[in-house]
């Protein structure tokens, strides 16, 4: 699916639906007892982070969403049953905190409380318009201190609706964003058919939290994977990494606003060799990792390109349907090279040395490390993360029905770069400092990542006698 923001999504006018919960529903919330289940570490982290920086006075939205299209102008009895039944399907978003003292305790509502209350906002005639209501209404409906906090709506036309969906990142990551389009439409047609949906029962992100968290709590400061990752924030100089090349932002200046870069990077013909050429290495993952280091190499002249590659925690089937925030962190460390080669030698050595790191969230790891991480920024550390997202349920039909993942741009020092695999070829979306020596430098890197993903089929080797990047 095409990463974007809402600016970029086709936002189209209409008139503006939105679903939220009911008052009964959050009356009912506030009267529940504790879920003895907690948080999972990142959740807790997503959130501490959160009130970290607003307590320093910044309001920094990261909201989460997705956006694709219906044919016709939907029923909204239908699409509203939907939505509900969809978001029973997954407990996570019946589920949210509390602070008790500095603590974090869990609520989740039963299903038979849950109901959504439809607002019929009105017609928007230009689209720059829409976009403002819809982000500036996301800010506040998705906010990470807040619950509810998620949104639903939907613009309607004759031709078409478009539906729009909000999060807090504790409900949701990337994946469970890429598989909505196909759940919502096949809800939708069934309930305006009368033919049911049949499927299996989908695992419960709650129930996830839990487990991972009793694990992670078995381990202490001794453990194998603490000292890896002690070892390694020790060779970045005693932090978490981040994008080696110059962005032009002062030490312990203010939190920055970000830009948000997003294109097409390869088309499917290019795509295809260049997952040929890294298959024998492990695949794309380990070639966009691997040019990474050289082109930011190039660009920065760092000895070794560090960073904490993402992937997703969904070890057992029953979590492969359910929406939740599934994403752990390995970290690699790659020398400097010029020989794409021995770059992707390295890259895949270091992946599978590391990826097993994975499992143990890095928060309960820093927690263990003793060190004082106080978050200043929403973003720990930089990544770059590389999906194959083709064989996601309705993929195929993702630029017939224009379904975006959506970020919300707004503050950051760090630069988050994501390269989505689709039948088309490869997506690029990156989100960087909104200053001058960023966009140049990211510019740069996209450029030469570009030039040598495209290359590496039939050049083996960069050249030595002058610089593969300009």
């Amino acid at each position: 699916m095409r990463i974007s923001d809402i600016q970029r999504c086709e936002v189209r006018p209409g008139r503006l639906v939105e679903w939220t919960f009911s008052p009964a529903t959050i009356a009912a919330a506030a009267v529940l007892p504790p879920d003895p289940r907690p948080p999972a570490y990142i959740q807790e982290s997503h959130v501490r982070t959160a009130r970290s920086v607003r307590d320093d006075g910044l309001f920094v939205p990261t909201w989460l969403g997705t956006a694709f299209d219906l044919p016709g102008r939907a029923d909204l009895d239908a699409l509203e049953q939907a939505l509900r039944d969809w978001t029973l399907r997954h407990e996570t978003l019946r589920s949210g905190f509390r602070w008790v003292g500095d603590d974090m305790h869990r609520f989740t509502l039963a299903e038979k409380d849950v109901t959504l209350h439809r607002e019929d906002v009105g017609d928007f005639a230009a689209s720059d318009a829409l976009i403002r209501y819809m982000q500036d209404r996301f800010d506040v409906a998705a906010d990470a201190l807040d619950w509810p906090n998620f949104i639903y709506a939907a613009v309607l036309r004759d031709e078409s609706t478009s539906v729009y969906m909000a999060f807090d990142h504790t409900n949701v990551d990337a994946y469970s964003l890429q598989r909505i389009p196909e759940e919502i439409h096949d809800l939708y047609m069934a309930g305006v058919t009368g033919r049911p949906v049949a499927g299996p029962p989908v695992g419960s992100y709650v129930d996830f939290c839990d487990q991972e968290r009793a694990d992670a709590d078995g381990i202490d400061d001794t453990h194998a994977i603490v000292a890896r990752w002690r070892e390694f924030i020790g060779r970045c100089d005693g932090r978490l990494p981040q994008f080696p090349v110059d962005l032009g932002l002062q030490p312990g200046g203010v939190l920055p606003a970000q830009k948000l870069l997003c294109e097409p990077l390869l088309d499917a013909d290019a795509a295809a060799a260049f997952e040929e050429h890294c298959r024998p290495y492990g695949g794309s993952l380990v070639g966009i990792l691997a040019a990474t280091s050289l082109v930011v190499h190039e660009l920065g002249g760092q000895p070794y390109y560090r960073t904490v590659v993402p992937f997703h925690t969904r070890l057992k089937s029953t979590w492969s349907d359910s929406v939740g925030w599934y994403v752990g962190g390995a970290p690699i460390e790659v020398p400097a090279t010029r020989d794409f080669g021995t770059a992707l030698t390295a890259v895949r050595s270091e992946l599978r040395a590391n990826r097993s790191l994975a499992r143990i969230p890095l928060a309960r790891v820093l927690r263990l490390l003793g060190s004082d991480f106080r978050p200043t920024s929403p973003d720990l550390h930089s990544i770059v993360s590389y999906v194959d997202a083709r064989l996601i349920p309705g993929a195929a039909r993702w630029t017939e029905k224009k379904a975006y993942a959506l970020i919300r741009v707004s503050y950051g020092d760090q630069v988050c770069v994501w390269v989505n695999r689709m039948h088309e070829g490869l997506w690029l979306a990156c989100r960087y400092p909104d200053t001058e020596v960023a966009y140049r430098n990211v510019r740069l890197y996209v450029e030469g990542l570009r030039e040598l993903i495209a290359s590496a089929p039939t050049h083996d080797r960069l050249r030595t006698s002058e610089p593969a990047f300009s």
